[in-house]
């Protein structure tokens, strides 16, 4: 954990959180790393009053976006998160010892303009650093992992005009046109990776 205090936490504002691997980690994106921590991810979704609703997997970090009760529901539900991940892996890989850095980045989102370009940098994370064209991640979450309980990230980032949906959530798409802006924002979150291609997990 980070050895600064943190700022006081609103139930209200979902946050972006980060953790990246110490050094020496292998790739997290390895088929055999990703599927337990994706398990791991799982397992802590929804405990000790922090809820995970989004999140990918890179090579050497992990992007969140979280709700939280509180500024100890985040901590608490970090520090068990960071725990049953690091667990899962050692054990993917045979190993033992440190796998995170010693804090991890959290920033709340006050807006849903914020709560949009956030969700989209998550979901979208490999897409956008490989400059790819448009393209789901396997590595990422497709749909929420647990049903948004805020406003912003229930309701509020939807209805957001602040850059491009998630690749995930477009309910159509075009090649060659301007894309990221769905003919019916609902959050219904229907799912339509078979018309986009993947990106490569691994």
């Amino acid at each position: 954990m980070s050895h600064r205090a943190r700022p006081e936490h609103g139930a209200r504002f979902p946050l972006h959180v980060v953790l990246r691997t110490a050094r020496g980690i292998a790739s997290l994106r390895h088929p055999r790393i990703f599927t337990a921590v994706r398990a791991a991810i799982e397992a802590a979704s929804s405990r000790f009053g922090m809820r995970v609703v989004h999140f990918s997997v890179q090579g050497d970090h992990i992007h969140l976006i979280v709700e939280a009760a509180d500024k100890l529901s985040l901590t608490r539900g970090m520090q068990g998160l960071m725990v049953r991940i690091a667990r899962a892996v050692n054990r993917a890989v045979g190993r033992s010892g440190k796998v995170f850095d010693d804090h991890y980045f959290a920033r709340e989102l006050r807006t849903p303009a914020e709560v949009r370009r956030a969700v989209r940098y998550v979901l979208d994370n490999a897409m956008l650093h490989a400059g790819a064209s448009p393209r789901t991640d396997p590595c990422a979450s497709s749909v929420p992992l647990v049903a948004p309980r805020t406003w912003l990230l229930s309701v509020g980032w939807l209805r957001s005009r602040a850059g491009p949906l998630p690749v995930s959530e477009w309910s159509a798409f075009e090649d060659g046109g301007e894309s990221g802006t769905p003919a019916a924002e609902t959050s219904s979150r229907t799912m339509v990776s078979r018309q986009i291609p993947l990106l490569r997990c691994g």
